[in-house]
């Protein structure tokens, strides 16, 4: 009898060990008939704001009616206003809102407000088998504690493709014989811009250096990143909660001058708030921006004096030649701010029910977001979705989705983690080399004015002298931003 004790006390500890080390969740401590209310704040505006209320109006009716929980959405208009919102609420602001229980969140903003004691630990109410059915990288970014547990929860994610003016496109690629193949790499593409800006220079052989710009990028801190990564460098290495900067010139010498010099030469162009506003206008032919801005690409041609239908092609986004196939991992997710077990744990609920392929993939299929269960990044599962839920999707954005689902398995993402200054070190990565290159495109385009070919205009700008400048200078902002 001592001996069969034994056993079962054996048993019950190695049964208690499971459960602990595989991290299931707590029982629950809802109560249908007391049901707790949620707020929600994000930034979704027009049709993802439409999308994401009538998930939470479906949740509410459903589910959360089953449970005991009910969830109210706030947009707070941009991701600015949302994370002014944030701090004021944090800071305790004379006229602030109360806290949200869950808020969408960037890592740089979720990590401020976990250095200030307000996540919950979401850790605590997923388990390991729950966690394993995410896309690995999406979990690993949300992984923001110092113990690294977890306080982002994966909501829908969103990567960059090269979206294209195809009815132009054409026209010049049957003049010039440049071919689709050429845009795969960034060396590619500004061949191709080059070629471009000459052969519109040439219709007006009366005027000077009049050629159009052929291509742009949203989010230049992204080239930074992403191009520094696909070159063998990851530009902010993160350890301990301390950064190290990896800023090797060669490297960043390649990003200048695949960036800076084309700018300055007007092979690629910036003028709107967007590039998918630079298409619309006339000013660019193709642009590389995130897949959500699918949305935005625009049906036709809008000039002063006449506009004219185009159709589009979607492409992966450039590689560096020889470079490894990285691309940003991107979007925010959604953090639950530390209250009672009872709000974290009703937050998660509504979180893991948002994130099921069905209910994930109707609001990626407006939004244009990538949805973050490994099971529901592929067209199969996409096609099922819209087929079973009788959802109507924009062509663009199932193209652009579909066009990352088949390069999932080549394609590495990629997002740095987070630091402190994370988000200031990323302005001097968006605007140093951009307003520096609008600023001498201007001066270029002064000179030619004045008699100047575009050769002789540029010259001084582009040479190893004028890299080497803006490299130090570069390199003392990005210092500055990560140390104050």
């Amino acid at each position: 009898m001592k001996k069969i004790g034994k056993v079962i006390r054996y048993l019950c500890l190695a049964v208690a060990f499971a459960l602990v080390f595989s991290g299931c969740a707590p029982k629950s401590p809802l109560d249908p008939g007391n049901p707790v209310s949620l707020t929600v704040w994000h930034y979704y505006n027009g049709s993802q704001q439409v999308a994401f209320d009538a998930l939470v109006e479906e949740f509410n009716d459903t589910v959360g009616r089953e449970k005991g929980i009910f969830v109210q959405s706030y947009s707070q208009g941009s991701v600015s206003d949302l994370e002014a919102a944030v701090r004021d609420s944090i800071s305790g602001k004379v006229g602030a809102d109360a806290m949200p229980d869950i808020f969408s969140s960037y890592a740089d903003t979720a990590y401020e407000v976990e250095l200030a004691g307000a996540l919950a630990n979401l850790s605590d109410y997923m388990s390991a088998e729950e966690l394993e059915k995410y896309v690995d990288s999406y979990i690993e970014e949300g992984r923001i504690a110092s113990d690294g547990s977890l306080r982002i929860f994966p909501t829908a994610k969103s990567t960059e493709i090269m979206m294209m003016n195809k009815t132009d496109w054409e026209a010049f690629s049957q003049a010039t014989g440049a071919s689709l193949e050429e845009l795969r790499t960034v060396e590619g593409i500004v061949a191709v811009a080059k070629a471009y800006y000459e052969w519109t220079d040439s219709q007006t052989p009366d005027v000077e250096g009049d050629g159009r710009a052929f291509y742009g990028r949203d989010a230049v801190a992204n080239y930074f990143i992403i191009g520094m990564q696909q070159l063998g460098t990851e530009i902010f290495q993160v350890k301990n909660d301390q950064v190290t900067l990896n800023l090797p010139e060669e490297q960043l010498y390649r990003l200048w001058e695949n960036y800076y010099v084309p700018m300055v030469k007007g092979y690629f162009g910036a003028y709107g708030s967007f590039r998918s506003d630079d298409v619309k206008t006339g000013e660019l032919l193709a642009y590389t921006g995130s897949t959500s801005s699918a949305m935005y690409f625009p049906s036709q041609v809008e000039m002063e004096d006449s506009s004219y239908p185009i159709e589009y092609i979607v492409l992966p986004a450039p590689v560096f030649e020889g470079g490894s196939h990285y691309a940003v991992q991107q979007g925010a997710g959604m953090v639950v701010s530390k209250s009672d077990q009872k709000h974290e744990y009703a937050a998660v609920e509504f979180l893991k029910w948002f994130t099921q392929a069905e209910n994930n993939l109707q609001f990626g299929c407006v939004a244009g977001y990538l949805p973050v269960l490994k099971e529901a990044n592929n067209t199969q599962t996409l096609d099922r979705v819209i087929a079973e839920c009788e959802l109507t999707v924009a062509p663009k954005t199932y193209d652009c989705l579909t066009t990352i689902f088949e390069e999932l398995d080549s394609l590495t993402l990629y997002t740095n983690k987070s630091f402190k200054n994370g988000s200031a070190a990323r302005k001097v990565l968006e605007y140093h080399l951009a307003d520096k290159a609008a600023q001498d495109r201007a001066a270029i385009l002064e000179q030619i004015a004045q008699g100047k070919t575009l050769e002789e205009a540029s010259a001084s700008y582009v040479t190893r002298e004028a890299f080497k400048d803006w490299y130090d200078s570069f390199c003392r902002a990005l210092t500055e931003a990560v140390e104050k």
